[in-house]
């Protein structure tokens, strides 16, 4: 009999959600799970896990590992060239759809994975870009990845550390996207940056729900700043017995 070519009987039982990040986990008959994402006119499937079409780029797992053992055997001299930039590019939109997939889903750490991954490439990419146009084409997006890195990794730690865990993890990624305004020589616009406001509100969305004060991380750095130097070593003997690992 004549295998069917059509995925009718798919989109017909799956129906699509403009504005809606609509993605599942599904198995097939090998038994291999996969992440698909319904999109306008069909859907994207992608792996769990390596590079999301499943290709391992002359071997290697991602095209981003391949590029760096290019780079190591060719030294400092290393530049990317345009077909390679295109190849990067692909890479960088098959995380990012993953990405989006992973955090509809709730899967926190795979989010953070692959946001993981985008941004050690970034990286890599503005290292060895052939230009700063090329260059600035992806690290615009930077804040976005932190601000999708960030939820993904509170939302996780308020399940494995509780909230002062998520706080934390929101300030630290407050502090990389300030980073990036400062760098760009762009600091006044950060308070009034839409995804930092997201962040913040978030953040004190946790100390409200969870009746949380300030933590001691954050009194750390108060404490600092206003060189009670007794209590911030106090502070950091709690913050110390509370990272020891227990045996």
């Amino acid at each position: 009999m004549k295998r069917k070519e059509h995925i009718d009987h798919i989109l017909k039982n799956w129906e699509y959600s403009p504005g809606e990040v609509d993605a599942r986990l599904a198995r097939g008959d090998d038994g291999r799970e996969v992440v698909q994402l319904r999109i306008d006119m069909g859907l994207l499937q992608m792996e769990v896990d390596g590079r999301p079409d499943g290709t391992r780029p002359q071997g290697a797992e991602t095209y981003y590992d391949y590029l760096v053992a290019a780079a190591i055997q060719e030294g400092d001299e290393f530049e990317l060239s345009e077909d390679q930039c295109g190849e990067a590019d692909r890479e960088f939109v098959q995380f990012y759809q993953r990405r989006l997939c992973w955090l509809a889903l709730r899967e926190y750490q795979r989010a953070v994975r692959d946001a993981d991954h985008s941004l050690a490439f970034m990286d890599f990419c503005t290292k060895h870009s052939p230009s700063d146009e090329w260059t600035w084409s992806h690290e615009q997006y930077r804040p976005f990845i932190l601000f999708h890195r960030t939820q993904a990794a509170a939302m996780a730690s308020l399940d494995d550390d509780g909230p002062e865990g998520a706080i934390e993890k929101l300030n630290e990624g407050l502090n990389q996207i300030h980073a990036f305004f400062e760098e760009h020589e762009a600091e006044e616009k950060f308070e009034d940056d839409e995804l930092v406001a997201r962040l913040k509100n978030l953040r004190e969305s946790v100390r409200d729900h969870y009746h949380v004060g300030r933590t001691l991380e954050e009194r750390l750095k108060e404490a600092i700043a206003g060189e009670q130097y007794e209590l911030a070593a106090q502070l950091r003997d709690q913050i110390s017995l509370r990272k020891k690992p227990e045996l």
